[in-house]
């Protein structure tokens, strides 16, 4: 009965608002899903047709010589290779060091607390440059090895920051009294404060995954080596090599049947998909990790 009260008391006005919000959020949407659906589109539709151009939400001319031509190529394959182990071997490393690093620095007992936080915190804003930094690899002789794309990412200050909020928003009574047990630093923090910390571990771990998945640049500076170019890099090679084909007009017959812009499209869907695939299972991480760790309690 109340139920029904409730139902008669609305208004033209309610009505009208809540017609409002749902065309509005589907416009949204729309505006937000359909650029990627059209690169998903361009990348599936033939290179010369879709060079007409015009919005469409279904392939005119179905083809995918884009994925063919990338797919086909050795070096691009053996680059999904290196990539994938980057990221397998990096990112677990990577979150590992950044936590045990947080955890140290957010510890009331630690000698120096502030100025060594104010340290890492100063690396944030200003560093030694490009050329300081090669100089620095190159001494230490990872350049054109497989360390290079592991050691010098296996901290970041703003992962760390987060990490550090959020064990400090930890009650501190757990703490003491897992000493007063008897546990070390070592214990306590991969029996207690690994496991209390899983959103946030999770919301690092995309962090550095994507950075892994998505790096190109330091392929191109740090390694001469094909066997060391990572995805990102070899594809960073064939938009390049397609482009200047199309000025000099000097592509062969295939590389007349795509395009730059249809290589493009391919390239990013091979590169996103994956990444794509990952999120939707540490959603519920990243939300709460996210949140908790970027205010401190």
């Amino acid at each position: 009965m109340k139920a029904e009260k409730i139902r008669r008391k609305r208004c033209a006005s309610d009505w009208f608002l809540d017609i409002f919000k749902v065309i509005f959020l589907i416009l949204v949407t729309v505006i937000c899903v359909y650029p990627f659906w059209n690169i998903f589109i361009v990348s599936i539709n033939d290179a010369t047709d879709a060079l007409r151009g015009g919005l469409y939400f279904l392939p005119r001319k179905l083809s995918f010589a884009s994925y063919a031509d990338i797919l086909s190529r050795s070096t691009f394959l053996h680059g999904i290779w290196v990539t994938l182990l980057r990221t397998v071997i990096g990112t677990p490393l990577a979150v590992l060091v950044t936590t045990m690093l947080a955890y140290v620095l957010s510890r009331e007992e630690l000698l120096w607390k502030k100025p060594l936080n104010l340290i890492f915190v100063f690396t944030m804003y200003f560093g030694g440059g490009m050329v300081p930094y090669y100089m620095v690899l190159k001494n230490l002789g990872m350049l054109n090895h497989f360390i290079v794309f592991i050691f010098p990412n296996l901290v970041s200050v703003y992962n760390m920051i987060l990490v550090k909020n959020y064990i400090e928003g930890m009650p501190k009574e757990i703490f003491e009294s897992s000493k007063i047990d008897g546990a070390n630093d070592l214990t306590v923090f991969f029996r207690m404060v690994l496991p209390l910390s899983k959103p946030i571990i999770m919301t690092i771990a995309l962090f550095v995954a994507v950075m892994h998945w998505n790096s190109w640049f330091d392929a191109y500076l740090y390694t001469n080596s094909q066997s060391l170019k990572t995805m990102q890099s070899i594809l960073v090679e064939i938009l390049n090599q397609y482009q200047t084909s199309s000025a000099n007009q000097a592509a062969n017959q295939n590389a007349q049947q795509l395009t730059p812009d249809s290589i493009r499209m391919a390239a990013t869907m091979i590169a996103t998909i994956p990444i794509i695939m990952v999120y939707p299972f540490i959603q519920k991480y990243f939300v709460k990790g996210i949140m908790l760790g970027s205010v401190k309690s």
